[in-house]
């Protein structure tokens, strides 16, 4: 199949977009056959947010890794304090 020059091509893109049908997309008529049978229920603009479980606080997260750090630069200097030269 020969290259087609931009001049078709944009001419082929205008055709189809003037398309007197346009076939809706595999989402929208996967949505129309389900809601058919059983449309959803109303819902409002912003539905109101769930109930949320307290977040543990980051401040302890911080220590947990800070204190990991600090403890591997302690066993690290000890060993190398250890270590015969």
């Amino acid at each position: 199949m020969p290259e087609q020059d931009d001049t078709e091509r944009e001419f082929d893109l205008k055709w189809a977009d003037n398309a007197h049908h346009k076939e809706p997309s595999a989402r929208a008529r996967m949505l129309a056959a389900r809601w058919k049978d059983n449309p959803p229920g109303p819902q409002p603009f912003r539905a109101a947010p769930g109930p949320t479980t307290p977040r543990r606080s980051s401040w302890i997260s911080t220590a947990v890794v800070l204190g990991s750090v600090a403890a591997i630069i302690l066993l690290l200097g000890y060993a190398n304090f250890r270590a015969p030269y």
